[in-house]
Formats: C-alpha cells, sequence, structure tokens
C-alpha cells in the first residue's frame, strides 16, 4: 500500500445529512454517531459532496473538530456533472470548506462521466496535490477501461477504487460488471486498494436465511455481519465502509477485525455465493 494506509474499516456516511437532498431533521443523530464512532476507534471516514448535498460533509466536519485531524482519513468525492476542470476545483474547496479541514486525504471521482474528458479532470485533481488540499487521488465505480485511460493522464498514482462488492454482489453492481472477473484482478496486480461500498447490502444478508453463514457465525464466535466484513478484508488489498448510526452496530462492525477467517471457509463463502 505505500504510504497509503488507509484505515482498513471506514465509516460511510452515505444518508448521514439526507440521502440526494439536504435534510437537517436529524442532524444531532448524525454528529453523535460520528463523533462515537471515532471515540470507538474508527479514523476513516468515507463522504461525498452528493451525499445530503454536502449536508454530510457539514456534518462531518463539525464532528471532529473535537479530534485530531492528523490521527483521521477522511475521504470525499466529486459529483460526475463536475469533472470539467474548473469545476473540480470548486469542488474540492467545497468540500474542504465544509469539512472544515485545510486538506482532504483522499479524493475521488464519484461516478465516471463519458461527457468530459477524463483528461481534464485528472490534471485538475494533479494541480489539488500540488497545492497540498489533496492528500491521494482516487475514482470510484469505474471499469479496467476507466481506470487505465485515468491513470494515463495523471502524475500521480491512482490508489483507490471504490466499488460495490460483497458476498452477494459479485459479478455486477449498479455500476460495474465483472467485478470478480476483471475489475478486482486488474486493482491488485496494481497495487490499487478497493474499498467495498455497501458490504452488508444493506442488512439483506441478514433477512435471507444461509446455512453456510448461519454454521460459520457460532464457529467464530462472531456475528453474520462480521463474517460478511470480514471474507471482504481478507482479500488483498480490499477495505470496507460499513454506515451506521447505532452504536451497537458500530461496536459490532469493529469486531470483524483482528482475526481472519480460514482459508477454507473462504473458499466456501466464495463459492456459495458465486
Amino acid at each position: 500500500m505505500g504510504n497509503t494506509n488507509i484505515p482498513v474499516l471506514g465509516l460511510g456516511t452515505w444518508e448521514i445529512g439526507g440521502g440526494m437532498s439536504r435534510d437537517t431533521s436529524r442532524d444531532s443523530e448524525g454528529i453523535a454517531a460520528i463523533k462515537k464512532a471515532i471515540e470507538l476507534g474508527y479514523t476513516h471516514i468515507d463522504t461525498a459532496e452528493m451525499y445530503g448535498a454536502g449536508h454530510s460533509e457539514e456534518l462531518i466536519g463539525f464532528a471532529i473538530s473535537d479530534f485530531d485531524r492528523e490521527s483521521l482519513f477522511i475521504t470525499t468525492k466529486v459529483l460526475p456533472e463536475h469533472l470539467h476542470y474548473d469545476d473540480v476545483i470548486k469542488s474540492a474547496e467545497g468540500s474542504l470548506k465544509r469539512l472544515e479541514t485545510d486538506y482532504i486525504d483522499l479524493y475521488l471521482i464519484h461516478i465516471p462521466n463519458p461527457k468530459i474528458p477524463i483528461k481534464e479532470t485528472m490534471q485538475a485533481m494533479d494541480l489539488l496535490v500540488r497545492q497540498k488540499k489533496i492528500r491521494f487521488i482516487g475514482v470510484s465505480n469505474f471499469s479496467v477501461e476507466q481506470l487505465k485511460e485515468a491513470g494515463e493522464y495523471t502524475e500521480n498514482k491512482i490508489v483507490n477504487n471504490q466499488i460495490e462488492y460483497n458476498l452477494l454482489t459479485r459479478h455486477s453492481g449498479m455500476y460495474n460488471v465483472n467485478i470478480e472477473s476483471e475489475i478486482i484482478p486488474y486493482c491488485q496486480e496494481n497495487d490499487i486498494i478497493i474499498t467495498a461500498w455497501k458490504p452488508l447490502v444493506k442488512g439483506e444478508l441478514f433477512r435471507k436465511k444461509n446455512k453456510l453463514l448461519e454454521e460459520l457465525a457460532p464457529k467464530y464466535n462472531k456475528t453474520i455481519g462480521q463474517i460478511a466484513i470480514n471474507w471482504l478484508i481478507s482479500k488483498k488489498n480490499i477495505i470496507t465502509i460499513p454506515k451506521s448510526t447505532n452504536t451497537e452496530h458500530l461496536k459490532e462492525n469493529l469486531g470483524a477485525l483482528g482475526w481472519k477467517l480460514g482459508a477454507e471457509d473462504m473458499k466456501r463463502l466464495d463459492e456459495e455465493f458465486r
């Protein structure tokens, strides 16, 4: 991972502060959850200018003001319609202001936009790195072809591709196909860290009864959620960002760290859900 060192378990913040539009009705709950997560040991916080139309970033900015900024790793993302050169700069500056920070640890292109030349997007990303406004650059929901093209136009390494990946989403997700056959192997070979979003499939894993998961949970003295997260982070260069505002769930997700599924059980899970 070089000196990127993105914490393997992050806090996802989609819907904290609203979905696609700003929602202030549960601000105190959102701020409390982010603070609680940091107190429990989460140091990686993942957000985007899209979340709550920027309000998620504002809540994070408020929540992290009590903590040492350098101990945190903050990821945010630029909207696909903001990928022209000047718009990328403007978006990053907007995110910095809302997050009340001098720098973003990892800045991602949220979704590829074929209507805007990737060359100008990457040149803007490079400028932001030179200005020390962002530390690392990455992408989200990119195919191998899109990754290769973006890589051609930047003087900085693309360190991260954030994609939908979990026990149930193996081949195709909302934005990508050939996830396990192409995207993941390419990223692993090129030392690009994969951040798996929606690791618990919004609770679907718990609703769908599965004999193997129900067998493995007591075997490892873990919950089904902890098994699902450990399956992800036991793979080379894969990290994940489960979202929760519930203290018990935050604690439970941390329980996926510090141990490993056996090779045979990893294989069984690989095959069971394929």
